[in-house]
């Protein structure tokens, strides 16, 4: 007896089209995964109040950056890592020498470009100079002798008279600070790593030879 078997459609053409419909369906799942977390953590720090340019230091790129394949992955990362990394941890930050940490009250108004501005700016932008005032109870202080503007910030007075001049808190002086934890970055990661699986599946195309 002599028997033949012939399998229709071939079956090694059937197995390499399967392995290029999961190359596709794997590397088109970690693109849609990669975006989306990109997404997720743009809207959470936007929604945080941190603004509109710390979120676009958001950045992902899926590998390989051409082509298709079994072990694609995506990378998603920030541009700003210590920022971002501070407000997701909410540290404890401590001045670098020991000292204190000057917090810019509302009467010291911004340095340049919107930044927070600095003891030693403050005095050379206002031709003041800052003097320190020692508290038991509380943050101590750097006052300067000078008046408000309609702004609340503290600018040199005009006046001979010293009409309008005040002993103005220009900076809180603390030893350390807890910065407030403002994200979750490692909740919406989860949930796009949990979503893999079932975009891998909804990607998969069948092959029909």
């Amino acid at each position: 007896m002599k028997l033949k078997l012939d399998i229709t459609p071939d079956l090694v053409a059937a197995m390499a089209a399967e392995v290029k419909a999961g190359e596709k369906a794997v590397t088109a799942a970690m693109r849609e995964a990669g975006t989306g977390l990109k997404s997720s953590w743009r809207t959470q720090i936007t929604g945080a109040g941190l603004g509109r340019r710390l979120a676009n230091s958001i950045r992902n790129q899926t590998f390989p950056r051409a082509g298709e394949s079994l072990e694609a992955a995506a990378l998603v990362w920030s541009n700003a890592p210590v920022i971002i990394g501070a407000h997701d941890t909410g540290p404890l930050i401590r001045s670098k020498d020991g000292f204190y940490l000057a917090i810019p009250t509302e009467a010291a108004g911004r340095g340049l470009r919107g930044r927070r501005i600095t003891p030693g700016e403050w005095e050379r932008r206002r031709g003041l100079r800052l003097r320190f005032v020692y508290r038991r109870n509380g943050p101590s202080l750097l006052v300067a002798e000078s008046r408000l503007n309609k702004r609340g910030q503290a600018v040199a007075s005009r006046s001979k008279t010293g009409r309008g001049k005040v002993t103005a808190p220009i900076f809180l002086l603390v030893p350390q600070v807890k910065l407030p934890k403002r994200l979750d970055l490692a909740r919406d990661a989860d949930r796009a790593l949990d979503s893999v699986p079932g975009l891998i599946v909804a990607n998969w195309v069948e092959v029909r030879i």
